[in-house]
């Protein structure tokens, strides 16, 4: 199989005159492994995690960027408009720091809207999406968000973001919004969740807490020094 995240000689800045935000040589994650990024405020944590997901573009000007980011083993940035996010939606599930849960919608119904892209048949969208909410312990399935406590929508955003079995799942500061007894059950849950399903995890945060969770850590500041080094400094 191929990995579930491989990233390859990934460069990125948003004005030519700007320092590179993003500068990894290679960062590649096989399926069901987890890492913690970290790295000092506006070192392109929540960049990085847009560029996997297809949200941001790899720049087609060199000066701004370039690399290759691929997840399952294709090439997410070659796909465009509806292919994409038919892509992102089958292999991709993203965890917010404020969960981003639809406020309209109720809990199952947040969750099958992360099955609209799937190749799952319509039919058992609800289905599908019940089982899941009871599996993480959603006990109201059919309350609004608002209805909820804040625990109870921290498994909502998980359950979504495991709805089509994702290959990769990406966390932007998952406990962020959360007390620490709170943020330490979400990451029991997150962790659990992603390891049953062979998901691998993509976590991005400045808790101090969460490292002694990851065998895996990398430092983005660690990443771009190194990519520095081998290419004798600034290589814009």
């Amino acid at each position: 199989m191929p990995p579930a995240l491989d990233i390859t000689d990934l460069r990125y800045r948003y004005r030519a005159s700007d320092e590179w935000i993003l500068r990894i040589d290679r960062l590649s994650l096989d399926a069901g492994e987890r890492v913690l990024v970290t790295g000092e405020s506006g070192r392109g944590k929540s960049t990085l995690l847009h560029l996997i997901a297809g949200v941001l573009d790899i720049p087609r000007d060199a000066a701004l960027g370039s690399g290759t980011i691929r997840v399952a083993g294709a090439d997410l940035h070659a796909l465009r408009g509806a292919a994409r996010d038919r892509f992102r939606g089958q292999h991709l599930g993203m965890v917010f720091q404020t969960f981003n849960l639809l406020h309209g919608f109720t809990a199952v119904e947040n969750v099958m809207t992360a099955l609209l892209f799937s190749n799952i048949p319509s039919r058992e969208h609800e289905s599908r999406a019940l089982a899941l909410l009871e599996r993480l312990g959603v006990e109201r399935p059919g309350a609004l968000p608002d209805e909820l406590s804040v625990g109870q929508q921290q498994r909502v955003a998980v359950a979504r973001a495991l709805a089509c079995e994702p290959a990769i799942v990406l966390a932007d500061e998952p406990t962020a919004s959360l007390d620490p007894a709170r943020a330490s059950e979400a990451m029991d849950l997150l962790v659990s969740a992603c390891a049953e399903r062979n998901a691998a995890l993509v976590c991005v945060s400045h808790d101090p807490a969460m490292a002694e969770r990851f065998e895996r850590r990398e430092c983005l500041n660690a990443l771009a020094d190194a990519s520095a080094a081998r290419t004798g400094g600034e290589d814009a």
